[in-house]
């Protein structure tokens, strides 16, 4: 048997998308701080609902994997409800292996609200308290490791031992909100053991304690605690990337690919695990870049962070029309 493309290991859950129609967004000076603002106390109409399964930033990465024709697999947990088996058919669907995917009897599947307010959301999340365990796995070419609940710091020991032990698997890290908090010393063995690490500029500045946002900084200061390549992704202002796998360490900036967004839930997570693909595949780091753009770009088109991830041959088509000042730019 081949060895698995991508295996992501991380936290699955259900998303209902309530579209508001009334509500205001409240900022201080600054432009900082930005409050999702509704009357207390009164009856607040919604335009819409859209529950969308499977989803979290390993499973989006699972399926985009798939989508860009690789085989990937997820390690999650799931609880022994309905919306945990919908979530199990969903990830079918989308040609991800469900081998790892374990199920805990008495607990219930995380399942998220998302507020969908203009182009962006609020989401109110509760993740159950799953009892981690990597146990038995087939060692895969890459791990792409994210988001997990508060309780999972042994597992992540677990994974660092596991890396070590087969050296030749390699990893991917986009953290999230725990992993973050955990701070890089509970975490120093997953940081030294990262092939690939990818947040944006505020994850950066709360992971390195700095408030600066001088890119060039945040991406050296991330790369000292041990990734080879890291990337860094600012919003409507691009992404950038650091690069020391050889003796002349190289930086790029890369615009983003024009678009107006309808809803921008998943498109971080499709850019980081598009770029992990596309050096899973054997690109540069230059094209992943060029397609990770694309691909985020296409799931803001659509409400929930997976229907709009796209296959090699359509990423191909943006390529084919971006402008000519659509690629990276070294620094």
């Amino acid at each position: 048997m081949k060895p698995t493309d991508i295996l992501a290991i991380g936290d699955i859950t259900t998303d209902a998308f309530i579209k508001l129609g009334k509500a205001e967004v409240h900022c201080d000076i600054g432009k900082e701080n930005y409050k999702l603002c509704m009357d207390f106390g009164s009856k607040i109409p919604y335009e819409s609902v859209e529950v969308v399964r499977a989803v979290g930033n390993s499973a989006n990465a699972s399926v985009s994997a798939s989508r860009l024709g690789l085989s990937s697999s997820l390690l999650t947990y799931i609880g022994d409800d309905q919306n945990g088996k919908e979530c199990l058919e969903e990830l079918q669907k989308n040609n991800v292996d469900i081998e790892y995917v374990r199920t805990e009897a008495g607990k219930q599947t995380n399942y998220h609200y998302v507020l969908w307010y203009d182009v962006d959301r609020t989401i109110l999340v509760k993740h159950e308290t799953f009892t981690y365990n990597l146990g038995t796995i087939t060692a895969p070419k890459w791990i792409y490791l994210s988001s997990l609940g508060e309780n999972s710091l042994d597992f992540h020991v677990q994974i660092a031992e596991y890396l070590e032990k087969n050296p030749e698997v390699k990893l991917a890290f986009q953290p999230g909100t725990f992993q973050i908090k955990s701070g890089v010393q509970k975490l120093e063995k997953i940081y030294k053991r990262t092939e690939i690490f990818i947040c944006n500029v505020e994850e950066a500045q709360l992971i390195l304690g700095k408030k600066s946002r001088d890119l060039a900084v945040l991406l050296r200061d991330i790369a000292i605690l041990g990734p080879k390549i890291v990337i860094i992704t600012d919003g409507y202002n691009g992404a950038y990337a650091y690069d020391i796998r050889d003796d002349n360490s190289n930086s790029w900036f890369m615009p983003i690919y024009p678009h107006t967004p309808i809803e921008r839930t998943g498109a971080g997570d499709a850019y980081a695990s598009t770029i992990v693909s596309a050096l899973a595949l054997g690109k540069t780091l230059e094209e992943g870049l060029r397609w990770a753009g694309i691909n985020s770009m296409s799931v803001t088109q659509y409400v929930g962070a997976q229907k709009g991830l796209l296959s090699i041959e359509k990423i191909e088509e943006y390529l084919a029309k971006a402008p000519d000042n659509y690629k990276p730019q070294k620094l």
